[in-house]
């Protein structure tokens, strides 16, 4: 049987280059300059594949997408775009894509992924059905990095469902922001995203914070209180750092889960519980298991579709791209222009391993905010020193978190609510690192549990 790929894309060298690029891989190659003209030539010359580029004049790609899927739902659509933040890789992925390339193409990956479009088209017509496109889709997220970007095409396929995700990493890489990009691609969008901290709590308190209570359950119980799960409606509940609760919740968590309904604390009634579950985690599940501090029975019930997040270090050319990200964020909440980064900032940041990944970076960029003149951030700015061989060179833990308080506290000139926002700390803690480093001189109030001016 023939194999053949229509290429769309504006770019007159991409239509000259591509045919011969592919003629190991496919049998026809043609091209088009529009999505109007694909959809011409497609009425008379039907294919397999069609690869087109995302921004175009006229009709784009995605619209291209949405059209062929109405249409022509046995053609399988390849996208791409020089786009860096990848804005539509979620969005493409619920329209029905089947993979996402970014430019420049890597030829061996483009080739790789119409070899496997192709071998799936061929399964699905030896098990009688047509090419699968991709499920529903996810949330703009920030980076190019081919780990990131296989987490937004999960996102995508797991958005249109209810089934329960597990999202795993390290602490700092983004696992909330994975959970709403999903909540908020779903059909459930409208519906409240719920997110709870569970090592915030103790068991007892967790419990009633879920499930809710009801007047007079406990002591200090002086009326009914909704719970999580009634408040998430058929929304999305976030269990953040499910490995850290006790085997006690994680029994009746399973129950919930297994009979979708809950009950208050107190109540003789149980309520139905309609919200999906997310949870994450930066622990290993398997290993929590078999030393039997979690359920092995709740892990495979949660675990239908785990979704891991790449840890910054691990994909150290996101790095600049995240800092422009950040920079842009933080001066439109402080009401400047965007800094520049000078070329050597921009090398000390990349050489830096982050192993409070990217909250530490954005962090970071903070602070540079902050503490930029003149519209460029230097190296200075960033707070991370140069590279230091010897290990004794660096300070003692409680050296470094006085310094950074107190270079927090010069920058926002004492305002200790903007200090703590800058940190991410509350303000009592904040007030007891002032105390415990003596440095309420710094502060507006002039003491640690003094009030801001602001």
């Amino acid at each position: 049987m023939e194999r053949s790929i229509l290429v769309v894309d504006d770019d007159e060298r991409i239509r000259a280059s591509l045919p011969g690029a592919l003629q190991d891989e496919v049998d026809q190659v043609r091209v088009a300059e529009s999505g109007e003209r694909a959809l011409a030539e497609l009425a008379e010359h039907p294919v397999d594949i069609v690869l087109t580029d995302v921004r175009m004049p006229g009709m784009d790609g995605l619209e291209l997408l949405t059209l062929l899927r109405q249409r022509l739902p046995n053609v399988s659509v390849i996208l791409m775009t020089a786009y860096d933040d990848l804005p539509t890789v979620a969005l493409a992925m619920r329209e029905g894509a089947v993979d996402f390339l970014v430019k420049p193409l890597e030829l061996n990956s483009l080739r790789g992924v119409i070899r496997r479009v192709l071998e799936d088209r061929t399964h699905a017509r030896e098990a009688g059905g047509g090419p699968s496109g991709a499920a529903e889709a996810g949330d703009v997220l920030v980076g190019r990095d081919p780990a990131m970007v296989g987490v937004f095409k999960l996102v995508g396929q797991v958005a249109a469902g209810r089934t329960n995700v597990v999202i795993r990493g390290e602490s700092g890489t983004g696992k909330e922001l994975v959970a709403r990009a999903i909540h908020r691609a779903s059909p459930y969008a409208r519906e409240p995203f719920v997110a709870v901290n569970c090592t915030a709590l103790p068991g007892t308190l967790l419990e009633s914070e879920l499930f809710g209570h009801v007047k007079g359950a406990f002591t200090g119980a002086e009326s009914d209180h909704r719970g999580r799960f009634a408040l998430a409606g058929r929304g999305t509940i976030f269990l953040d750092e499910i490995g850290d609760t006790s085997l006690d919740f994680q029994a009746k968590l399973l129950r919930v889960l297994q009979e979708h309904e809950f009950y208050p604390v107190g109540a003789e009634r149980p309520e139905v519980m309609e919200a999906r579950v997310i949870a994450a985690t930066h622990r290993d599940l398997e290993a929590l298991v078999k030393r039997e501090t979690f359920r092995e029975d709740l892990y495979f019930r949660l675990r239908v579709v785990e979704i891991p997040v790449p840890p910054l270090r691990d994909r150290p050319g996101d790095i600049h791209l995240l800092a422009e990200h950040f920079l842009r964020k933080v001066s439109a909440n402080t009401g400047r222009p965007p800094p520049v980064l000078t070329d050597e900032a921009v090398q000390l940041l990349s050489a830096h391993t982050w192993p409070g990944n990217v909250r530490e970076l954005e962090n970071c960029l903070t602070r540079a905010v902050l503490l930029a003149s003149g519209g460029v951030v230097r190296e200075e700015h960033l707070g991370l020193g140069g590279v230091v061989a010897d290990p004794s060179d660096y300070g003692s833990l409680q050296a470094v978190e006085r310094g950074h308080v107190e270079d927090v506290l010069r920058a926002t000139r004492g305002y200790k609510s903007r200090a703590a926002e800058v940190l991410g700390i509350s303000r009592p803690r904040l007030d007891r690192l002032i105390e415990k480093y003596d440095l309420a001189h710094l502060t507006r109030g002039g003491r640690p549990g003094g009030g801001d001016e602001d």
